[in-house]
């Protein structure tokens, strides 16, 4: 199958959230923004924002070859963007299997508004099987700026949000994980919670990807609509990045969490408390190695490198220790062999990777999209491929009754967990999510 012909064309600056509000009710509307205040600080330079794909595919996928459906799916075309669920990745070792949520959510654009941060500039990109279809499409992405809209910050759209399970359920969970490391099972270990509820009748998922994006916008937040189903997503995570021009591939996993607080003296004594810990730093060095050796999967002999080890990322409410790890793609990998040598991404599944996930799945019913991989190949009008990890994010459902949503917090357990303060990480995490969806 030939490669569609790509049309660029470069536009004065608008806000991508603005554009994002004008289109959030259309088919496919998806909305990939970099976050409020500096979106390079944590690696966000673009944000983009599309809606009306022109093929979809929604479903499950070949256990035993998951991502052969991503390289049908004319992979290399670029304008792709996919959601590939937990579950997909883990059940050749779990074999759990959402009964709500598809495996696979993937869609192309073939128009898309490219918003980049650090030139100042918005690229309208159109694809076609010609130039003259090419230009077309991206003469209809340009005007979606026209139907930009200023935000007002909605209401809290939903009454409850409920825990699953109790806290002590949840500690309980950690406390057998930690016996299970004693005993040599495993090292580490990502244990979730989760919490559920509905919108009030009327409300709308984009009023939560408003309020978030409002003040609390995270470098790879996320609003994508299709069919029945929606996600909202505040992730500060990147999985993975791929340059098929020049082989490089960064993942940058989080290991370590402190909340943020209101008095800068305290906020900074918890920061500092943050890179002193032993513990960690050691959580955060398992998954580094982890990482190292997922990357090598696919990497030049050699080049797997730790750029950099135990920084610290403040996001606003909470505090993050982050690495970087990065590698040479061998010849013959591309971005869907990339993908293929690292999911389900080691930050959020544990060490030894296979049994943490035997290990998850024995307290944890499926995570769905949670802690999955959104993701966009060539959005930009290049081949490059970025990859977030789907934590902070709430996953919604439409019925008769209207939209019912889940989201889910977890902790790395390792040797020295203690199950109280395990659960309190959680909710610290969870904080912006529940005042998103339920008010303060």
């Amino acid at each position: 199958m030939s490669l569609p012909v790509v049309h660029i064309a470069r536009l004065d600056w608008v806000e991508p959230l603005a554009v994002a509000v004008g289109l959030n009710r259309r088919e496919g509307a998806l909305a990939l923004l970099a976050g409020a205040g500096d979106p390079s600080a944590h690696g966000g330079r673009w944000s983009f924002v599309a809606c009306e794909p022109d093929r979809m595919f929604v479903g499950a996928v070949d256990d035993a070859a998951p991502f052969e459906t991503l390289r049908d799916f004319c992979f290399a075309g670029g304008g792709v963007v996919g959601l590939m669920s937990y579950d997909a990745g883990a059940r050749p070792a779990t074999g759990a299997r959402d009964e709500i949520w598809p495996d696979l959510m993937l869609a192309r654009y073939p128009a898309l508004l490219a918003f980049d941060h650090a030139a100042g500039e918005v690229r309208a990109v159109g694809r076609g099987v010609n130039a003259i279809e090419a230009e077309a499409q991206g003469r209809r992405a340009a005007g979606w700026r026209a139907e930009a809209v200023a935000l007002s910050i909605p209401t809290a759209p939903a009454a409850a949000f409920v825990g699953e399970a109790s806290p002590e359920a949840y500690e309980a969970a950690v406390a057998d994980v930690v016996a299970r490391i004693g005993a040599g099972e495993l090292f580490q270990a990502n244990i979730a919670r989760g919490w559920s509820g509905r919108l009030a009748a009327g409300r709308d998922p984009f009023d939560v990807f408003a309020r978030l994006s409002a003040e609390r916008g995270a470098a790879y937040g996320a609003f994508w609509r299709l069919g029945q189903r929606a996600l909202v997503s505040n992730s500060p995570e990147l999985f993975l990045t791929f340059d098929p021009v020049t082989g490089r591939i960064e993942t940058r996993p989080i290991k370590g969490t402190r909340p943020r607080a209101g008095d800068p003296a305290r906020d900074a004594e918890l920061a500092a408390d943050l890179v002193a810990s032993a513990k960690d730093r050691a959580e955060n060095l398992m998954i580094v190695d982890l990482m190292r050796n997922d990357l090598a999967r696919g990497a030049v002999p050699g080049s797997v490198k730790v750029e950099r080890l135990f920084e610290v990322e403040s996001h606003p409410t909470v505090h993050h220790l982050v690495s970087t790890v990065t590698a040479t793609a061998a010849p013959g990998v591309g971005a869907a062999e990339v993908m293929e040598a690292t999911f389900p991404p080691g930050s959020i599944t544990g060490a030894p990777k296979h049994q943490a996930m035997k290990v998850i799945a024995g307290h944890e019913p499926p995570r769905g999209p949670w802690c999955g991989s959104l993701f966009g190949l060539g959005l930009a009008g290049d081949g490059g491929l970025t990859a977030s990890v789907l934590i902070r994010t709430a996953s919604f459902e439409r019925d008769e009754a209207g939209w019912r949503f889940r989201a889910l917090a977890g902790a790395g357990i390792v040797a020295d967990s203690d199950p109280r303060a395990e659960r309190e990480e959680t909710e610290a995490k969870i904080q912006a999510l529940k005042e998103a969806l339920a008010g303060a």
